[in-house]
């Protein structure tokens, strides 16, 4: 019989243990789940054709490389993850497959607490089949449950909330929480929507984000998850949209997309004023960092200075001195200027008609912000932002000379233990740390980053989240 297994902290990890007196929260591991136990589940669910169908989706990438490229980019596929697992490091691959391992394995990594997202099952919530969709999801969240089982005192699954209609969300959302006991969820940061009739081609889509402009009204979702105690996060891909759907090279359409994914949703929740109507929400976004989440805060309140109400009327252009206009036009204008200076009313209509409808001048209307302190709150105290532990552009979450108005925003840390991007997860802490090391990070930012910014992303909406674990009672 084999040797029981002995798992010792590597030293960087000894040595940051060593440094801190608060837990460490880790808000987006991963599992790798084991189909052929998801595919019996299905099965007993769906029956055997439901089984052809999720076999035939697997089985998808391996037929594309059959195809053309123009047959390719009509079907809207593109180059997918390859060798996306650890495999030289099979420890690592098989603690991403086995909960159990995981749970062990826990302390050696300096992990008290792990929130731990699915792999294969992203894929099911973006299935466009409906019922083949739910049964998916269905399947995937028990066996979630199941695996986990036993574990919760370290460790919490993740459950899937798919979400083409607002009722098939809440369906979800309520089986997942009052039938198998599951407290987080991922929902799906976006659907695509088909474009034009049924002869166009698959990749004729555009990406619902759950805005005004949705065919459906999503608030319900929202408000049931106020209910629940479940605070929405994402971790949604952007691969295949226009900005990363190359046919051969999947380094290409991997960069920045879970951020661009993470930014287009963040985004669209805003400015349909979500938080501001439920505001005991929390919002993660997890994978892509916080580096975009700087950026948007920026934008949005320089957006808001010149664009929102009463800002945006100074643009008005009944307001222009046309007078004065033809004036300075007369003394300064160039040969070839003057020579067409007859049409020069009808050069000021261009992106600038007089005639706009008076009621929707304000775009910021809907996002229910009534100035630039509701916008920092929202920023930093409902969105919270999932970065890798090697990222160097963690720091400037924490940076208040150059965020506005001396915000830190509320950056999470998230291992993404079981994927190709964490080569031995035994050095994720010591990657984390790293910041503080060069002095880019104090200790009380590392432990925002670490406990602090995570504990109130899963408990402002629910107080109890962490009873009966190994934190409880922590502070």
């Amino acid at each position: 019989m084999a040797a029981e297994p002995v798992f010792e902290p590597s030293a960087s990890t000894r040595r940051v243990r060593e440094q801190i007196d608060h837990p460490v929260i880790d808000s987006d591991g991963h599992l790798l789940e084991y189909l052929p136990a998801v595919r019996e589940i299905l099965r007993d669910l769906a029956g055997g054709d439901a089984v052809a169908a999720f076999e035939a989706i697997l089985d998808a990438q391996q037929n594309s490389k059959h195809m053309t490229p123009e047959e390719r980019r009509n079907f809207g596929l593109f180059r997918l993850t390859w060798w996306g697992f650890p495999a030289e490091n099979t420890l690592d691959r098989a603690t991403a497959m086995l909960p159990q391992l995981q749970y062990e394995r826990l302390p050696e990594l300096g992990i008290d607490y792990a929130v731990v997202y699915p792999t294969f099952g992203l894929t099911a919530q973006m299935v466009e089949q409906d019922e083949l969709r739910l049964a998916l999801v269905r399947s995937f969240n028990r066996y979630y449950a199941e695996s986990y089982e036993g574990l919760g005192d370290r460790l919490c699954p993740v459950a899937l909330i798919p979400m083409h209609t607002p009722d098939e969300a809440i369906e979800e959302l309520d089986y997942v929480v009052g039938t198998l006991g599951m407290k987080a969820a991922l929902f799906a940061g976006f659907v695509y929507r088909q474009i034009g009739g049924e002869d166009a081609p698959r990749s004729a889509r555009w990406v619902d984000t759950f805005t005004w402009e949705s065919p459906h009204d999503y608030d319900p979702v929202w408000a049931r998850c106020v209910e629940l105690g479940v605070n929405p996060t994402f971790h949604s891909s952007a691969m295949g949209w226009h900005r990363g759907s190359s046919q051969t090279n999947y380094v290409f359409n991997h960069i920045g997309n879970f951020a661009v994914a993470g930014e287009t949703t963040c985004r669209s929740l805003f400015m349909d004023g979500v938080p501001m109507r439920h505001p005991s929400l929390q919002f993660a976004f997890l994978e892509g960092g916080v580096g975009w989440g700087c950026n948007l805060y920026s934008d949005v309140l320089g957006h808001y200075e010149k664009r929102s109400g009463e800002a945006v009327r100074i643009y008005d252009p009944n307001l222009l001195d046309r007078a004065q206009l033809r004036g300075l036009f007369d003394r300064y204008a160039n040969k070839r200027d003057r020579e067409q200076g007859s049409e020069l009313e009808e050069s000021l209509y261009f992106l600038a008609d007089p005639n706009e409808d008076p009621n929707v001048l304000d775009e910021f209307e809907r996002s229910g912000v009534a100035g630039p302190d509701d916008i920092r709150r929202i920023f930093t105290e409902q969105f919270h932002f999932g970065c890798e532990a090697d990222d160097p552009m963690n720091a400037l979450a924490f940076d208040t000379r150059v965020n506005p108005k001396q915000a830190r925003l509320s950056a999470i840390f998230g291992s993404d233990v079981g994927h190709w991007d964490v080569p031995d997860c035994r050095e994720v802490l010591g990657e984390a740390y790293e910041l503080v090391d060069k002095e880019l990070l104090d200790a009380d930012e590392f432990r925002a980053f670490v406990y602090d910014n995570p504990k109130r992303l899963w408990t402002n909406n629910r107080p109890d989240f962490f009873a009966g674990t190994a934190i409880e009672g922590s502070n």
